[in-house]
């Protein structure tokens, strides 16, 4: 048994490095489905959009930051693709989604030739790698780098949010109808948080890549339920201790490292890893329909008319 608890342990910086990893993802997450309020489907496709283009650019002799950046660009692109679905033709938001993934299976398929691109971190300059994760100086720790970078994200974001242009986006996602009578264009605020939330959600899948080595066709799969699980999480835990908008970003970013923490454990159990997804989407189902089912079945009534004596 001590032998199974120090596996456990061995295991626990991988699964902390891949929920960090997992958060920026999930921080693209919050900005569509809280702040835009949109269930944007598109995640599952530009999660593997960023991972192939950082993986072909770097195959092909590109810098990892150049990489970075075009990755994250292209991931933005996808977003710009929902929103013109979304807003230009009118087809609901969560169609338009699932529409662009849908297509993004096929380009994917193109960037990267075949199904399976992998990429060799003795012959090339990784920002990130499970090798990193153990045995290294601190600055190149994939623990240290990743936290990094959500830091940045997290400052980013907040000092952008806090602007009238963010401002307008978050407003945008409260109440449309009364946003656009204040004379804000909806349209293209919608647009811009599609394409912010993509972008960190294809920048996620970049550093991915590298951390597993290969980017791979089918690595986005079920990632919008990944990114909900973080959201809920982090919420849950820190909707009382975390009202500031920078550090409701932080509780998403720890959502997502619960959660694979929780994902590394039931492993260990021993639990069959073929029903992991079910397991997410049940949580994930849970604890969205808690608040319903909370006022139906357990809230009390409010009687007209004031308290009466019986």
């Amino acid at each position: 048994m001590s032998l199974n608890i120090v596996t456990l342990i061995n295991a626990l910086p991988g699964a902390f490095a891949q929920g960090l990893i997992w958060g920026i993802m999930a921080i693209g997450v919050y900005i569509t489905f809280r702040i835009l309020d949109i269930a944007d489907l598109t995640v599952d496709g530009s999660l593997c959009t960023g991972g192939a283009v950082c993986i072909m650019m770097m195959l092909n002799g590109q810098n990892v930051w150049v990489s970075l950046l075009v990755a994250t660009l292209a991931g933005m692109l996808t977003g710009l693709v929902t929103g013109f679905f979304h807003t230009f033709m009118g087809i609901p938001a969560i169609l338009a989604g699932i529409l662009t993934q849908l297509s993004l299976w096929s380009v994917n398929l193109k960037i990267m030739g075949k199904a399976n691109q992998a990429i060799n971190v003795d012959k090339y300059d990784l920002l990130v790698s499970l090798r990193f994760v153990k045995n290294v100086a601190f600055y190149k720790n994939t623990l240290f780098v990743v936290a990094l970078f959500i830091l940045v994200v997290v400052l980013v974001l907040y000092w952008f949010f806090g602007t009238e242009l963010g401002s307008s986006i978050r407003a945008t996602g409260c109440n449309g109808n009364m946003a656009r009578a204040q004379g804000i264009n909806t349209d293209f605020n919608k647009v811009l948080g599609l394409m912010i939330s993509n972008g960190l959600v294809a920048l996620s899948g970049a550093l991915l890549s590298q951390y597993q080595g290969f980017a791979d066709i089918n690595m986005g799969r079920g990632a919008i339920v990944i990114g909900l699980a973080a959201v809920i999480i982090g919420e849950a835990l820190f909707k009382k201790l975390f009202h500031n908008f920078g550090f409701k970003l932080l509780g998403i970013a720890i959502g997502s490292i619960l959660y694979y923490l929780v994902y590394q454990t039931v492993i260990w159990l021993g639990v069959d890893t073929d029903l992991l997804k079910l397991l997410s989407a049940l949580v994930v189902a849970v604890f969205l329909g808690l608040p319903h089912l909370k006022s139906k079945y357990f809230s009390k009534p409010v009687r007209r008319g004031g308290n009466q004596d019986a």
